[in-house]
């Protein structure tokens, strides 16, 4: 079997902390069959007049752990006409996969995110006449709102051969727009229990430079609104009335979303928490596990998510999960001995849910085991499964055997 993974969140060298949930996917799918990645990435001329905008220059190839990834350039104009953006993905991709094609002759392409990427690789599928895999993440329900976007999604999901979703909460949704229940199945994110696993506290902070004395509240995320930076740091004045040896980390950086840092730093500024709020960048996804480890609680105070892979990986370092009950964070923290959860822009519960959390004492070895339960290795056997039956379906249909 060999796949082509097409999606625009996918780490490089420039940004290594880009959607590395697709890549520990799809890597860890690589292990049983041949796998490339293109992974267009925006371009817009006239950028340098743009000041807000980042965007670094992403060398066109790469070699990741042996696996070719490509990065072609997509015209996008920042903050604009965003309904043309799977057109141009689309376009964009198309000398680079037919490249490919020539010595590399897939028989899926495997897509994340609905849209642009999802939009964009069903008109590849049709140009290659190749069947279509997507995954629909937690962006989808945002989208969902722009009519002309809603339609370009609706017709993707519709003409693809399957639809993931990493939690059945998006399941419902995209079921909601029509697509057939027996043409959707929930292939949930897993966890890599090598790469997090806990390593003593004291070790980690030393290793660190963190103190050992205060209690330490942990989040990771691309630095974006939506992920709720914002909320853990307007409740640490009152957590810390009661809990006053108190730190929180901010392990991330700018994403394809935007970049909320600056915002964050001066809301810290205005309540005087520069010695609790440490903003410890982008961390390399292989070094996370020790400032998981060196962490109390996780807290991930996000507006809207599917199945944070994030989650699990704190699990696997033993580490209780605070977060909102929205999307399929609830799926994820099933039971009140992994963590707790609040509801959406309820700060009295938030501080309430981190207080808890903090003083509580933990069966952290279940919460290991947990995690465990959740590894890779099952969640590829079920993919495998249904990117082979849709390859076979397909060939089907062109050879026109019954």
């Amino acid at each position: 079997m060999k796949i082509l993974v097409v999606t625009s969140v996918f780490p490089n060298s420039k940004q290594p902390s880009l959607g590395v949930f697709v890549r520990e996917r799809m890597f860890n799918v690589a292990r049983h069959c041949e796998l490339k990645v293109v992974a267009p990435v925006p371009w817009f001329p006239f950028i340098r007049y743009l000041k807000k905008d980042y965007r670094p220059i992403v060398p066109y190839f790469e070699m990741q752990e042996g696996i070719e990834v490509y990065h072609p350039k997509f015209f996008n104009i920042p903050r604009f006409f965003k309904f043309l953006d799977g057109f141009f993905f689309f376009i964009s991709s198309i000398v680079t996969i037919m490249k490919i094609k020539n010595k590399f002759n897939f028989d899926l392409i495997d897509s994340h995110f609905a849209y642009p990427d999802g939009f964009g690789a069903v008109l590849l599928g049709k140009v290659f006449r190749k069947p279509v895999a997507i995954t629909v993440r937690g962006t989808i329900k945002k989208l969902l709102q722009h009519s002309l976007i809603r339609a370009q999604i609706k017709y993707a999901l519709k003409n693809a051969e399957r639809v993931f979703t990493v939690c059945d909460d998006l399941k419902r949704v995209v079921t909601g727009l029509g697509i057939p229940e027996n043409k959707t199945a929930v292939i949930s994110n897993g966890v890599d229990i090598e790469k997090f696993k806990p390593m003593q506290k004291a070790d980690a902070r030393q290793a660190l430079g963190l103190p050992m004395d205060k209690k330490i509240i942990v989040s990771v995320g691309g630095l974006v609104k939506r992920k709720g930076f914002h909320r853990v740091i307007s409740a640490m004045p009152e957590i810390k009335k009661t809990i006053p040896d108190l730190s929180y980390i901010i392990i991330g950086g700018a994403s394809v979303e935007g970049n909320y840092e600056p915002e964050l730093r001066r809301m810290v500024k205005a309540l005087e928490l520069e010695r609790e709020v440490i903003f410890a960048g982008a961390v390399q996804h292989s070094e996370l596990y020790k400032w998981l480890s060196a962490s109390d609680v996780f807290c991930l105070a996000t507006s809207n998510e599917g199945w944070a892979n994030v989650f699990l990986e704190a699990m696997a370092c033993g580490l209780p999960v605070v977060t909102t009950n929205v999307g399929g964070n609830k799926e994820v923290v099933s039971s009140g001995d992994y963590g707790l959860l609040f509801w959406l822009d309820q700060k009295n519960e938030l501080i309430n849910a981190l207080t808890e959390a903090l003083n509580k004492s933990w069966d952290r070895a279940k919460i290991i085991n947990y995690a465990g339960s959740n590894i890779w290795d099952v969640r590829v056997k079920d993919l495998l499964l249904h990117f082979q039956n849709v390859i076979n379906l397909k060939e089907i249909h062109f050879t026109g055997r019954k």
